[in-house]
């Protein structure tokens, strides 16, 4: 089921899309409304240049979040390619967010898009967090292998007939929201309860920290030992907690809970870890001691079955480094010289492992994560993208 409207913004046009399909689940995890009982909706851009060709549209999905307000959609839709911006069911908020519930939500995006609007190939473009989105569709709509979520529910890839894309481009891209909470999370919390009891030894922010920038390498080990073991903690209570609620059978399906400091990687303060043009001190939300405690931190509210999907770093299946292994199609891979969000080596990491014979890599120098305040930068983006498209498909 699918609803559109058209309206133009100075030359390009900006058709909603809407796209319902059936879905039975255990308990809702999104909220709903009257009538939309047993179906999943999502919700998005056509963003398209008057008489643009029905060749090819580039599809943008992240997990949690909505792309049509970055600079690219429109830009490359003022070069002549059409960009298809979708939401997830998850759009805006991801406190239950399961990955491979995305991926049947980006399986009904390509189908609508080659079935409904009519586009010949798709093009995943995965930014940042939808980069290791769009290998991990990649990877199971080429060769499906998922029926069961991490925390043991029903969710069959195998037998969902997702349609595989027909090349990958990754921009800005991390390897895994998993990855990504590993190296950030604040490992001086000693207690999940209680936020201010913490290791002074590990206390980032703290001004009598023991150790200053450029920080020395035995440190700097303890310090992400000690991030995997906090990590690792949470998940040991996460699963202990799930299989409590089992063993008692009643109704009580589901817990959410609060993971305080979830923004303290030390690269955000030495620029000498991981070395690209990012200023020090700052990150793409800001100041990181801020972000660290605010409310829009990584994995600040997640239920028990998202944190075991998305943030748990052995248990999520949405690593864009394995997934890339079974890719095929062709990728672009585009790394931000100034990446102040992305780790510098993620998107080598995912190129150099993506099975595709046919793959490129490319480094805009000086670019933010956002292409914020760089017009030139972003124009340079638009055309390594068309060229590479063009080079393919015509």
């Amino acid at each position: 089921m699918a609803a559109q409207g058209l309206r133009a913004v100075g030359d390009l046009q900006h058709q909603w899309v809407h796209i319902a399909y059936r879905e039975t689940s255990a308990f809702t995890e999104t909220y709903g409304f009257s009538g939309s009982q047993g179906a999943v909706n999502l919700e998005g851009l056509l963003i398209s240049g008057p008489g643009a060709s029905r060749e090819v549209v580039f599809l943008m999905m992240h997990p949690s979040s909505t792309l049509q307000l970055l600079p690219l959609p429109p830009a490359l839709a003022a070069a002549g390619h059409p960009v298809l911006c979708m939401g997830s069911r998850y759009a805006k908020n991801d406190t239950a967010l399961i990955m491979e519930k995305v991926l049947l939500d980006m399986g009904a995006c390509v189908r609508h898009a080659k079935e409904v609007l009519g586009f010949r190939r798709v093009v995943l473009m995965g930014w940042s967090g939808g980069g290791s989105l769009a290998l991990f569709y990649q990877s199971q709509a080429e060769q499906p292998t998922i029926t069961h979520t991490p925390a043991g529910d029903p969710v069959d890839l195998v037998g969902a007939g997702l349609i595989p894309a027909d090349a990958v481009v990754l921009e800005a891209a991390h390897r895994s929201r998993a990855q990504c909470l590993r190296d950030w999370i604040d490992p001086s919390v000693l207690d999940e309860a209680d936020p201010d009891r913490r290791d002074p030894a590990l206390d980032l922010y703290s001004p009598d920290l023991p150790v200053k920038p450029p920080y020395p390498a035995d440190w700097l080990a303890a310090y992400r030992a000690a991030q995997l073991a906090r990590m690792r903690r949470i998940t040991q209570r996460v699963k202990e907690t799930l299989a409590e609620l089992k063993r008692r059978g009643g109704a009580e399906l589901e817990r959410g809970f609060v993971t305080h400091r979830t923004l303290a990687d030390p690269r955000f303060l030495d620029g000498a870890i991981d070395p690209n043009g990012r200023p020090v001190g700052r990150c793409y939300l800001g100041v990181p001691e801020t972000v660290n405690t605010g409310p829009v931190g990584m994995a600040r509210f997640s239920t028990l079955r998202a944190w075991l999907s998305q943030w748990s770093i052995d248990d999520s299946r949405a690593d864009g480094e394995a997934c890339a292994r079974r890719v095929t199609v062709p990728l672009l891979a585009i790394e931000h010289g100034a990446d102040d969000a992305v780790p510098q080596p993620d998107i080598g990491i995912m190129f150099a492992a993506a099975g595709s014979a046919d793959k490129q890599m490319r480094v805009i120098a000086g670019a933010n994560h956002y292409f914020q305040g760089q017009p030139e930068q972003l124009q340079q983006g638009v055309a390594l993208v068309s060229g590479w498209t063009r080079e393919r498909f015509g």
